[in-house]
């Protein structure tokens, strides 16, 4: 069969949305003696995998998310024709599309199609700038992706192990007593950088971390200045070596001199910027002028204090200054550019943080059995300007969730899809936090941009049976899925759904072949038909007892 080479196309962007996984160094799969791969051509230094991808087609590019490592044995270079002239040519032209994809290197499987990497192909990586691991024939393919994956969990436990200790280290610095520098301190700390309160005017209302070099600090300067008044919640910008981000913060007054938060820290460090979005807002309630607090302001602050020290909530409660609170949850669409600061701002509360665990669900889900990789974590881009690049991403938290005085209007906010609580006295926050998270699924199942909570009515059917028995009853029924919160989770997903496969794996975030299994696997535990109402019924009323006699850990 004829073969014509493909044109080589002209280099292109990676994929538009940044990878979701934590990047494996490539050197550490090259270190390891039992993959046994080794690298014969391309750059060598700073070559960072997210995943892996075997494909043996002749043009692989619509398949490649960008940042992959591209396993081949080279099963197509046996349909090129024309001599060793076009199969050059056609190597060239298949570098450069991996390149132009945005996969991070390419691995040439030895046997049991080629006995070596074709020289071609070694020169054309090197041409193209694409570096090219040779596998040996002892190591399948699946060895490398285990590889890979492996070392992406222990990076992803890493990195979320460092956003809780991070989270913890600023809480508790914005309780001490001069609280805008101890949360500079620890930020800089975490981040390993510099921070800043900056004003457009180059003032600094407090500075933690090593100064950086005058070039920097510029930049920082004009940064503080784009975020000013009347301008984006957020910017970023490049510089050799560093990253610098500036944030506006939530309550500024019209004040042209109002300090801007600006971190500068490791371009190749995205938990950084997620660290220094949560700083954003603990910087916004602490920075924020009493008066523009209102009274319950340091009553606010006397509270952080008091459940840091091990106050009970019903404790604080008379000092936050409202008997009643709603819960929203958040998450963020994936073409939004606003920022948290912003939602919180719109949501008229500083009370704002991100949601626990939200990071680690693609990763908890791990590889999808069609072979769907996790989606992509969306991220705030900032605003084109003229001391900004253009389409530079700001990592940011994903999902979210905020405490409202109750009496705050809450309505729906462009880029955020909302989960909203009924207002609740302080006691039953757990709840109401299970409730507007009920909510967010929802919402995200039928792609609504809010979806508020409504509590049954009290002479409902339910209410004709004591909580006792009908808790224990459910407990009953439920216990083989105990040791499965994902299994009775996704069941109450999609019986809330009315068994939708799709919107439930909308609202989960997981693949409709993944409920099917999950589905199947419930009805095998239980030895039920889930096809039948009445069975469903009756799980239903089973899972609305456990809801309602849930601690806060549910």
């Amino acid at each position: 069969m004829s073969h014509r080479p493909h044109p080589t196309p002209p280099p292109s962007a990676p994929a538009a949305n940044p990878p979701s996984t934590p990047p494996v160094p490539l050197v550490d799969l090259l270190a390891r003696t039992d993959l046994g791969l080794r690298q014969i051509a391309g750059p060598r230094e700073g070559v960072a995998i997210h995943w892996v991808h075997t494909s043996e087609m002749a043009d692989p590019v619509p398949y490649l998310l960008g940042g992959e490592m591209l396993l081949t044995a080279g099963v197509h270079l046996a349909e090129v024709s024309g001599g060793a002239r076009a199969r050059d040519a056609y190597l060239d032209g298949y570098a450069a599309r991996t390149v132009a994809a945005g996969a991070a290197a390419l691995g040439f499987g030895i046997a049991p199609v080629h006995d070596t990497v074709p020289p071609a192909l070694v020169a054309a990586c090197d041409r193209h700038g694409l570096p090219l691991v040779e596998v040996p024939a002892g190591t399948p393919f699946t060895a490398v992706e285990s590889a890979v994956w492996q070392a992406v969990t222990e990076a992803r436990h890493r990195e979320l192990t460092r956003l809780s200790e991070a989270q913890r280290a600023l809480a508790t610095a914005a309780a001490r007593p001069e609280p805008a520098g101890a949360v500079l301190r620890a930020l800089a700390r975490h981040v390993h950088g510099w921070t800043a309160l900056l004003a457009p005017d180059g003032t600094e209302h407090g500075a933690a971390g090593p100064r950086p070099a005058g070039a920097v600090r510029a930049a920082a300067t004009r940064l503080a200045q784009v975020v000013g008044a009347g301008g984006p919640s957020s910017a970023t910008d490049a510089l050799p070596g560093t990253q610098l981000s500036a944030y506006a913060l939530t309550g500024r007054t019209a004040d042209p001199q109002a300090p801007a938060l600006v971190v500068a820290a490791d371009p190749h460090d995205p938990p950084a910027y997620t660290i220094a979005g949560v700083a954003a807002v603990l910087l916004s309630l602490i920075t924020t002028p009493t008066a523009d607090r209102g009274p319950a302001g340091a009553e606010h602050s006397a509270a952080l204090v008091r459940l840091l020290l091990g106050a009970r909530p019903a404790d604080v409660a008379p000092l936050l200054g409202h008997p009643l609170w709603t819960v929203v949850h958040a998450e963020r669409r994936r073409e939004t550019t606003e920022s948290a600061a912003s939602l919180a701002a719109a949501l008229g509360t500083s009370l704002v943080a991100p949601t626990p665990g939200a990071e680690g669900t693609a990763a908890a889900d791990g590889a999808r059995p069609d072979g769907d990789a996790p989606a992509p974590a969306p991220a705030v881009t900032a605003p084109s300007t003229p001391n900004t690049a253009p389409g530079t991403a700001v990592p940011a938290p994903s999902a979210l969730r905020a405490l409202v005085p109750a009496g705050h209007e809450i309505a729906a906010q462009p880029g955020w899809t909302l989960g909203v609580s009924e207002p609740v006295p302080v006691e039953e926050l757990p709840a109401a936090d299970r409730h507007a998270a009920t909510a967010l699924r929802r919402a995200l199942a039928h792609r609504a941009p809010l979806v508020r909570h409504h509590t049954p009515d009290p002479h409902s059917l339910t209410s004709l049976i004591a909580p006792g028995d009908a808790r224990q009853h459910a407990q009953a029924l439920l216990a083989p899925l105990d040791a499965s919160p994902p299994l009775l989770d996704t069941l109450h997903n999609w019986l809330s759904l009315h068994g939708s496969w799709d919107r439930t794996a909308n609202a989960l975030g997981i693949h409709r072949n993944t409920v099917r299994q999950r589905i199947a696997r419930i009805g095998t535990l239980l030895d039920a038909d889930l096809d039948d109402a009445d069975v469903r019924m009756e799980l239903w009323f089973a899972l609305r007892c456990l809801d309602r006699g849930a601690g806060p850990g549910r």
